[in-house]
């Protein structure tokens, strides 16, 4: 997929006096700038939040002085508390925190339960056959990452039990009628960081504890909290930020037996965890729990203190991933068939469903489709005269007004601009996609359906040295609103491209100066290996350190791949005609025209001995589908030239117009 490039704008000056300031190069103070770090003091902070950032006063959230109160007098009556949370990392995580804390501070064993809703039959939030179930055995209900939205939940228990919701959420006009609401995002809230996870927000409550209880802020369990804060992808800022950062370096000698387990399953070095090894390898087994089975797995494996129990649950969560991973590729298969024979060009959106798929699988995969075609995309499960769906959108398309817009055909719906869900029943599955895809017909251009590539500016990675690494190192732990930098290089040529991997799947390739020569590594792009040796790109990538029997190297990471622009040759008239003639050719010969660009640039070389570039030749498919002269053939990914009855009208191409229009 071809990325346009966004290159952030140079801050000149004001870059290399914040550079000359912090005793810095250049490029880190350019990558600071991009983030919004534009002053020494901000810059001081933010490169060292473990010492030079305070944690807020949490009695400054609005709510939270209440709560305390409330929780307190629970303490030391020897209350029953049940802590109330979400399926996910971030819920598991808030849940295992003020656990840890309460029995911290000399709850009873028998004073303190977790309770997390099963994610198919009750679903997210508080239910009322749940909190009718809790109010016999407790007497004070603490909500984390949860409940801000559950108003007549809270009220069908009145005077039976008393309720604490703390959460993250952005809060609807109706709030819950209980003890007490800690949420950030309420109004007149003064609290200065509004970014807190679910898992941050019970980290504050329990150090609002520890200073009324111990006279002594609350700093143990860090580890959960960066765990929980990573995998709900908060933005890595502000307080955020100190907590990721110090909840990093202690997983190497941490004291939670579970997630010790954790890391060891995943067979991840605890001195080296980085927010990339949480969120492809610690979070997803977490997950697996919930999508799976049940995220109590979870919260047990992060609350308990014996190791052949926390062994025993990594090891279960650990397959369960692995089943999850299973399941995920059969629906991504079973989706793709669906697909197969269809012009994605012509597709403004995606909206597949299959009968008994998985529900907590389809928004995994919905996001796989979204990474392949950057296309809103919506999988739908089928259970009879229902279907539920996952849905994942792309930057230009706000999922939830286009369900909104579509409303007539759903039962229910909710969510957020990029991810939501939605049941409707199967009877009105045709029409709805019907009415989605119109709406997103409506609402996109061309131009947003190609992604971007944000790039802090142009560096060769031959220009790359070992210091210079270490010193963007400093910027770590990336994520949310502090995204690991990406650089461009334009118009170089690889040398040695191979294909590398068990079966080939990845590619690996040099790039040369002058003075140096850096390794390049594209993962699952081993079959563009000749396409690399041949033609002139543009590269996105990102420098890393690779480390071989004790040497130290500098490598590149790719991101993204175009053509250069001494490549990037728009077909004229004549050149779309000798293709035509070529793929027309390659049909009356009985080939099958399975359209794979950079295969038929090549066969084109090889036939008409005449090279054009793959990115002509990609435009001229794109035009020849548009005239519907090549149509796709049902029965497989194969296609087919229908023979125009006139002469072409190249002006009923959208791509040849804009090409034109560029030309002009």
């Amino acid at each position: 997929m071809i990325k346009r490039w966004n290159i952030l704008p140079d801050a000149g000056e004001a870059a290399k006096e914040l550079a000359d300031a912090l005793g810095v190069s250049d490029v880190l103070a350019r990558l600071l700038w991009n983030r919004g770090i534009k002053t020494a003091d901000a810059a001081k902070i933010f490169l060292d939040p473990e010492h030079r950032q305070e944690f807020y006063d949490p009695f400054r959230m609005k709510g939270m002085q209440v709560a305390t109160d409330r929780i307190v007098r629970a303490i030391q009556n020897g209350e029953h508390i049940t802590i109330y949370g979400d399926y996910d990392v971030d819920g598991m995580t808030a849940s295992s925190t003020l656990f840890h804390c309460l029995r911290a501070l000399g709850v009873a064993a028998e004073n303190v339960d977790i309770y997390i809703p099963d994610r198919f039959r009750e679903g997210y939030g508080f239910n009322a056959a749940a909190l009718a179930k809790i109010a016999e055995r407790a007497d004070l209900l603490v909500s984390v990452d949860c409940g801000i939205s559950c108003a007549a939940e809270v009220a069908s228990v009145a005077g039976r039990l008393d309720i604490v919701v703390t959460d993250h959420h952005i809060p609807g006009k109706d709030l819950p009628s209980c003890i007490a609401v800690v949420n950030p995002h309420q109004t007149d809230d003064a609290y200065p960081d509004k970014n807190l996870a679910g898992v941050g927000v019970a980290f504050k409550l329990c150090d609002a504890l520890s200073r009324t209880l111990t006279g002594k802020p609350w700093n143990k369990g860090l580890e959960l909290v960066a765990l929980g804060t990573v995998a709900d992808v908060v933005p890595l800022t502000g307080e955020n930020r100190k907590i990721v950062r110090m909840g990093l370096h202690r997983m190497a000698s941490t004291e939670n037996t579970g997630l010790a387990a954790l890391i060891a399953v995943a067979e991840k070095d605890a001195k080296h965890i980085s927010t990339e090894a949480v969120g492809f390898h610690l979070a997803p087994r977490l997950n697996a729990a919930g999508r799976m089975e049940s995220a109590m797995l979870g919260v047990r494996l992060l609350t308990t203190n014996d190791k052949s129990e926390a062994e025993e649950l990594a090891e279960h969560l650990d397959a369960l991933n692995r089943e999850r991973q299973s399941v995920e590729r059969d629906i991504l298969a079973k989706a793709e068939e669906q697909l197969a024979g269809t012009d994605m060009n012509e597709l403004p959106a995606i909206v597949v469903a299959g009968e008994g798929w998985h529900p907590g699988v389809i928004g995994i995969v919905a996001s796989r489709l979204v990474e392949k075609y950057y296309k809103p995309v919506i999988l739908l499960s089928i259970d009879g005269e229902t279907a539920k769906g996952s849905c994942r959108s792309i930057e230009r398309l706000h999922m939830h007004d286009a369900l909104a817009a579509c409303k007539e055909h759903l039962l229910r719906f909710g969510g957020h601009a990029q991810a939501a869900g939605l049941s409707l029943a199967t009877k009105n599955i045709d029409a709805f996609r019907k009415a989605f895809c119109d709406y997103a017909a409506a609402h996109l251009t061309p131009d947003d359906y190609v992604p971007e590539a944000n790039i802090e500016f142009e560096m060769h990675p031959a220009s790359v040295t070992l210091d210079l690494i270490d010193e963007i190192a400093q910027l770590e732990p990336y994520g949310e609103g502090n995204p690991l930098p990406l650089f461009g290089v334009k118009d170089v040529r690889g040398t040695d491209a191979r294909q590398i991997g068990s079966e080939g799947q990845h590619l690996k390739f040099a790039i040369t100066s002058r003075a140096n020569s850096v390794d390049m590594l594209w993962w699952s792009h081993g079959s563009l290996a000749s396409l690399v040796n041949a033609e002139p790109l543009d590269l996105v990538y990102r420098p890393a350190v690779n480390e071989w029997q004790g040497r130290r190297m500098v490598q590149g990471f790719i991101d993204s791949v175009r053509p250069a622009a001494s490549a990037r040759i728009f077909p004229d008239r004549t050149t779309l005609v000798n293709i035509y003639k070529f793929l027309l050719g390659k049909q009356q010969l009985g080939e099958k025209l399975t359209l794979d660009p950079w295969r038929l640039t090549q066969d084109y070389a090889r036939l008409t001995h005449q090279r054009i570039p793959l990115y002509t030749m990609k435009a001229g498919l794109q035009i020849f589908s548009e005239l519907h002269i090549l149509v796709a053939s049902f029965d497989e990914d194969q296609y087919h030239i229908e023979v125009p009855k006139e002469k072409m009208n190249l002006d009923a191409s959208e791509t040849w117009r804009r090409g034109q229009e560029k030309a002009q």
